[in-house]
């Protein structure tokens, strides 16, 4: 397995957000409804490894594998790149337009392909209705009402609760995101993006993608939660949250932290071998 250094994932990060940041909006679209629809197919495995075993934590163990999708295909999924546009922004190999490009177009994809998946997989678990008692539609209405009436009925603490559960998933999910460039072995990458995942779901933390399909499929099948209560109790400041923790501490900590380490290195290299040769002499 090949590590990659600090230094370089830094500099892998700022690519990164440059290549994001000037996609067409076509391709924003296109790779933000497929990432949509995947963290959808990421959250039923878990919740009906979860209904199956009685066990949270099977199912948290099994969700990375939608993001490992996401990020092997190249695909957008906009909590990923709160981390890793700003750092281009602040690199100047992109511009702030293009980062809000960016995240427009790849929130309305996400939206897009997670409720499509929603409607497809109703579909398929009901039998078109024909089936009402099954324990993973239970699951996700339960899920859908906690997610924004659990906050509801909380007031204003709801919305600091809800704020801080984003801000703690957002931390693990755009590490993971940068862990994949730590190494250039495939499996190195699963098993480096698996451990943040694992981290964020298995606590329940709020990820705003995961919730463009969770929760409007609650309301598909009959969760008492209207569109106001999702965007306001639950979506808005969750993708405040993810965006909040994504930029500061991951992708403006790790700029600071590592970017130019290894140029100061190389410099200070010469000044090192005169200080030794003259020692010599």
């Amino acid at each position: 397995m090949t590590i990659v250094s600090p230094n370089q994932v830094v500099d892998s990060m700022i690519k990164a957000g440059e290549v994001k940041a000037k996609l067409p909006v076509k391709d924003l679209l296109i790779r933000g409804g497929l990432g949509g629809a995947l963290l959808g197919f990421g959250t039923t495995l878990a919740f009906t490894a979860e209904v199956q075993t009685g066990l949270g934590i099977v199912g948290a163990l099994l969700f990375p594998a939608a993001f490992v999708i996401i990020i092997l295909l190249g695909l957008e999924l906009v909590t990923g790149s709160f981390a890793l546009i700003p750092v281009a922004v602040m690199a100047k190999k992109a511009t702030a337009a293009n980062m809000m490009k960016n995240w427009f177009w790849v929130i309305v994809g996400h939206v897009l392909g997670a409720v499509f998946y929603a409607i497809l997989y109703i579909i398929a678990l009901t039998q078109f209705g024909q089936v009402t008692n099954h324990a993973v539609a239970t699951k996700i209405l339960a899920v859908a009402e906690a997610k924004t009436l659990g906050y509801k009925n909380l007031g204003a603490e709801g919305l600091l609760v809800v704020f801080v559960k984003a801000m703690l998933c957002n931390w693990m999910v755009t590490l993971g995101a940068v862990m994949a460039m730590t190494t250039k072995s495939v499996m190195g990458k699963i098993a480096a993006m698996w451990l943040p995942i694992l981290i964020f779901f298995a606590q329940g933390f709020e990820h705003a993608v995961v919730n463009m399909f969770v929760i409007p499929a609650g309301m598909i099948l009959g969760a008492d939660v209207t569109i106001a209560d999702w965007w306001v109790w639950n979506q808005i400041p969750v993708l405040i949250g993810n965006l909040v923790s994504g930029v500061l501490f991951t992708g403006i900590a790790l700029y600071y932290t590592h970017k130019n380490a290894d140029s100061k290195m190389i410099l200070e290299l010469p000044q090192t071998k005169k200080a030794i040769a003259s020692t010599q002499r």
